[in-house]
């Protein structure tokens, strides 16, 4: 009776210890490693556990601890019998990777299950206490250590999407920077545009860009990816196309050194498909180059709108780029242009059929004599009309400028 007495007292205090160690272990805010180890010295040296495996839910379910045992438990994958365990269980060859443990331990907190832990040789630690109070501490403490590493996990997703959220906001910020602040409402040029990014922030850029005796640049761009990597090479983009606009008004020279940029600074792996148009209003002419994008339509003098595709392939594929031809209009005193990238037109309907780029001419057609912002919202609600609840695939941007220096 008396050895008994002092055999539980000596486990009370083991117990205690191994409480108070594991305590000031959280406390001192060890990273989740070291928790582990102080785990597994606990139960191999202070409880004298021979065999252990205790499989944790991250991502997947992986072996974070294993000692005592021949199997490479760490390299086995945890069969699903045993995610759905309540409480203590005794193994009975339920799993042949898993014969030389006794009973496995489902821990749960708040009826989530984190863990499910393996003893072995369970007889040594309950020579001197029932085995469902000996299991029910080495359960309590793993409970312990890993509601602490939980509390640490939890803590790193709220820091990480708290940078996450800031760096959205600064994405945003930087995003808004790219667009023009006024676009001209006059007579003469009248221009709109429409941005509905896909995310918070997107890859789609477009421009207006005012130049000496009345000539102003056009021009609209996607670039490949989504998201703030996106934002950012297209934030280069557009100061490497401001940089070389005040140096030289030749379309073909600004595209062959913005391929030349994109290249470098994306290691060929990031691409921009890009619009640029030029007009002078002093010899009524508009020159243009579409490297690789969504044909634009002009529709002049209120005729049937033509499609825009002479130019060069997408920017930052290739260096240096195999062709570069530009396009050129002479003597247009009146005309209207809509352009758009592929978010408009890969829009899907219920049956997974794309909107596709066809329909466009119609409506160009059918909506000519509308301001340039009716037009944009003309072509939205098309395509909303189409798609439905879908939600669009990609960002979505339509500018429209229209022309007049008839009267």
């Amino acid at each position: 009776m008396e050895n008994t007495t002092s055999n539980e007292t000596s486990l009370k205090e083991l117990e205690l210890n191994a409480l108070l160690e594991v305590t000031q272990a959280i406390n001192n805010n060890l990273p989740e490693d070291s928790l582990y180890k102080i785990y597994k010295f606990t139960m191999l040296a202070n409880f004298n556990v021979q065999k252990l495996a205790l499989f944790v839910h991250d991502d997947k379910w992986d072996c974070k601890v294993n000692f005592g045992t021949t199997n490479k438990i760490n390299k086995i994958a945890l069969p699903s019998f045993f995610t759905s365990l309540k409480k203590m269980t005794p193994l009975n060859g339920e799993s042949k990777e898993f014969e030389e443990f006794d009973i496995a331990i489902p821990v749960l907190h708040k009826n989530k299950l984190l863990a499910v832990m393996f003893v072995g040789d369970i007889k040594k630690y309950a020579m001197s206490s029932s085995l469902e109070t000996g299991t029910t501490f080495l359960e309590a403490l793993t409970n312990i250590i890993l509601v602490a590493i939980e509390n640490k996990k939890l803590a790193r997703q709220q820091l990480e999407q708290e940078a996450m959220k800031k760096e959205l906001e600064i994405a945003q910020q930087v995003q808004q920077f790219l667009f023009p602040k006024v676009l001209p409402e006059t007579d003469q040029l009248h221009i709109a545009a429409h941005y509905l990014p896909h995310h918070n922030v997107g890859g789609d850029y477009y421009d207006y860009l005012p130049l000496d005796h009345g000539k102003f640049i056009v021009c609209i761009a996607d670039v490949s990816g989504k998201g703030i990597p996106a934002a950012l090479i297209m934030s280069n983009f557009q100061a490497s196309l401001h940089t070389l606009v005040r140096k030289t008004a030749n379309l073909k020279e600004i595209v062959e050194d913005l391929n030349i940029q994109i290249n470098y600074s994306g290691n060929g792996e990031s691409f921009i498909t890009f619009f640029i148009a030029l007009y002078d209003p002093q010899d009524h002419s508009l020159e243009y180059i579409n490297c690789g994008h969504n044909l634009p339509l002009i529709s002049i003098n209120n005729a049937d709108a033509q499609l825009l595709d002479l130019g060069t392939t997408v920017l930052g594929m290739f260096n240096p780029l195999p062709f570069n031809n530009k396009g050129r209009f002479e003597n247009i005193k009146q005309f209207t242009l809509f352009c758009y990238t592929d978010g408009l037109t890969e829009s899907e309907n219920d049956h997974g059929e794309e909107f596709g780029p066809d329909i466009l001419e119609e409506l160009m057609d059918e909506c000519i004599e509308l301001s340039p912002n009716k037009i944009n919202m003309k072509m939205l609600q098309s395509v909303d009309d189409f798609r439905k609840l879908n939600p669009y695939k990609d960002d979505v941007t339509l500018l429209t400028c229209k022309v007049d220096y008839k009267s």
